[in-house]
């Protein structure tokens, strides 16, 4: 086995896993305009770690710096836009969250962490006090980080 600590992450370039890249870009919105101060997330990839694993690579969802936190993307995520969000979504969530230690997203009616659900066959952020916020992707038009001007309530 490879010690995955002795390999720096490769960043991806754009088109390279277009599905994930569409993906990525609509969790992106989310983040900014729920933690506008912090820039993009994005992607990176690894070998594979096993000896005798087909040479593909592990790609993972990661701060601007290149950390990250979590498993990598799932093999196959990448075959549908809906698979794919999800699984960005879910990644891109352990990373801001345990690398920056703070919950996100978070619900600015409620102020508790939001979490992925399923709804009508899409990923949406659902509030523990049981209200989806919105579609993953959808952030910016139901809510503005807490304290700006212009905050509105859905």
């Amino acid at each position: 086995m490879n010690d995955p600590f002795d390999v720096t992450p490769r960043p991806v370039e754009p088109g390279e896993y277009p599905v994930w890249d569409e993906a990525l870009a609509l969790v992106n919105g989310d983040l900014a305009a729920t933690l506008p101060e912090r820039a993009p997330l994005r992607l990176v990839a690894l070998p594979g770690w096993e000896e005798d694993e087909d040479p593909h690579e592990h790609v993972h969802v990661a701060l601007p710096d290149g950390t990250w936190w979590g498993n990598h993307l799932p093999d196959g995520s990448d075959a549908d836009p809906v698979s794919a969000l999800f699984a960005v979504a879910d990644a891109a969530q352990d990373t801001v969250s345990e690398r920056l230690w703070q919950a996100w997203p978070v619900c600015t009616e409620h102020t508790f962490g939001m979490h992925l659900r399923e709804e009508d066959e899409r990923p949406v952020w659902w509030c523990p006090q049981d209200h989806v916020r919105a579609p993953v992707g959808a952030l910016g038009t139901v809510q503005r980080p807490p304290g700006s001007r212009g905050a509105r309530r859905a």
